[in-house]
């Protein structure tokens, strides 16, 4: 007899215990002529999920689209959101969550395949994706996963073989994203706008056991539903800034309630460091610039407080006051992250009250001399003098003095500062030029080992090896750089 091969699924769908006016069930719609481009081996095994089944034709059936694994109830969610800060109906226009996995640990994940055709709130739009953009998220997404930042993940991509149809004829391809759920700011917004009470308290009570079920039997649940958000958002956006990540479109519905960063579309990382940092073709006015991405996520969270008032409390007054309490926390929890991420990248073990302007001052100088971010810290991590302007500067030299002395005042040893630096200040970031060439070579010429070098210099992006040093330099005719939303 043919021994069955194991394939590791465990799926199960909670989420379709929510009211219906949540999800549509949605079936993929197959592709021609699927074939794997890059599987996450390491992400399967962590799955529980065979490598080798995933690997063989049924497996990569599966995650184009093809076949439905047992034990998957497949549905596109529902969702609002404002986009740019305009509000407006959304929901998954491109994507199928397949189920929740239960990995071996017993937590569930989400299993979503990006790209998998058409469902009922595609508004117009043929739900497909192509190669690039899929292999872009994959190349963040793992990325931001070394960088130790909450991230929803990427499993697999899988070329159809059909041709996707934007400006230009462009091969199609299926993303498999794993995330600790896909419940977003939107979700909360659709459902107090334009569903019922109940559908909301159904909402918050799910969202509570799924990602918070430490607050189960707290009073005022909606209320401490909202500080744990507020807790996860504040500490996620000082991880992004404390790396140079400009996410592009921080729109409410790609902010998740699980804190997770979600949705990478134009996505890039800052070189020369500028808080008016742009990339994305579509944030033309700088709405997401780097600087303001704090104050975004801020303003996207008084939309989920907002969401919530009538669950806050009884009295529609108190219940403003309650949310606009928490919403106030939000700048200083964030500020907390950041200076002490700050401070870890400079080698600073306790706090001083000078600190801040110290940091400041070091921006300040990067900002003036056209610094790079990353590569600066670097410098500093390992005493070496950038080959860049700031490094030649008086202004950088008295700064440099005041350093050093900051750091003769705290009891640890400079071996210890050093180590600190090292963890808290990646040696490799995806460079825009490096993401770029892989995907030019992956797309225009089918050669997939550019990709999976850049892959493996990313995973372990605070080892600071040789070899990292090589992908750490930014060409010097490097001109600006353009993201694109990539639908």
């Amino acid at each position: 007899m043919t021994k069955i091969m194991e394939t590791g699924w465990n799926l199960e769908n909670s989420y379709a215990s929510l009211p219906t006016s949540l999800f549509t069930r949605t079936n993929p719609t197959p592709v021609s002529s699927p074939e794997l481009i890059v599987l996450n081996e390491q992400l399967a095994a962590s799955l529980g999920l065979n490598a080798e089944f995933l690997e063989s034709e049924a497996g990569v059936a599966v995650l184009a689209g093809n076949e439905i694994p047992e034990g998957a109830t497949p549905l596109s969610q529902a969702y609002a959101g404002h986009q740019f800060g305009n509000f407006t109906m959304l929901g998954d226009g491109r994507a199928v969550l397949l189920g929740e996995q239960i990995i071996p640990e017993g937590k569930r994940v989400d299993i979503q395949l990006k790209g998998p055709g058409r469902t009922p709130y595609s508004r117009g739009g043929d739900g497909r994706a192509a190669l690039g953009p899929m292999l872009r998220e994959y190349i963040i997404s793992e990325a931001m996963h070394g960088l130790g930042i909450p991230t929803s993940r990427s499993l697999a991509v899988v070329k159809t073989g059909d041709p996707v149809y934007r400006e230009n004829v462009l091969p199609g391809a299926v993303l498999t994203r794993v995330a600790a759920s896909h419940i977003r700011v939107g979700t909360f917004q659709y459902v107090a706008k334009w569903r019922t009470i109940e559908e909301l308290q159904a909402l918050v009570d799910y969202t509570i056991r799924r990602h918070y079920p430490d607050i189960e039997d707290d009073e005022n649940r909606s209320l401490s539903l909202l500080k744990q958000v507020i807790s996860r958002q504040a500490e996620l956006i000082s991880k992004w800034q404390l790396v140079g990540f400009i996410h592009g479109v921080m729109n409410t519905d790609n902010m998740t309630i699980s804190g997770e960063s979600i949705d990478y579309g134009p996505c890039a990382f800052m070189d020369s460091y500028d808080l008016e940092t742009v990339f994305s073709s579509i944030d033309v006015h700088g709405r997401y610039a780097y600087g303001n991405q704090p104050y975004i996520a801020a303003w996207n969270l008084a939309r989920l407080a907002e969401s919530l008032l009538p669950l806050l409390d009884d009295d529609p007054e108190k219940a403003v006051e309650l949310a606009q309490a928490e919403i106030s926390e939000f700048h200083k929890i964030y500020n907390s992250h950041w200076i002490n991420g700050m401070r870890g990248k400079l080698g600073l073990f306790n706090a001083e009250a000078e600190d801040e302007a110290l940091i400041e001052e070091l921006l300040e100088l990067m900002k003036k001399h056209h610094a790079d971010y990353t590569n600066t810290f670097r410098a500093l991590t390992f005493e070496t003098k950038e080959d860049s302007v700031l490094f030649g500067t008086s202004e950088f030299e008295q700064w440099h003095r005041r350093w050093l002395a900051r750091l003769d005042r705290q009891q640890e040893s400079n071996d210890s500062s050093k180590k600190l630096m090292q963890d808290s200040n990646p040696a490799v970031i995806p460079r825009n030029h490096r993401v770029e060439e892989a995907l030019k070579a992956a797309v225009e010429k089918g050669d997939y080992s550019v990709m999976e070098r850049l892959l493996e210099v990313l995973s372990h992006p605070y080892a600071h090896t040789d070899e990292q040093a090589e992908y750490a330099t930014v060409p010097k005719e490097c001109g600006p750089y353009q993201t694109f939303c990539g639908t």
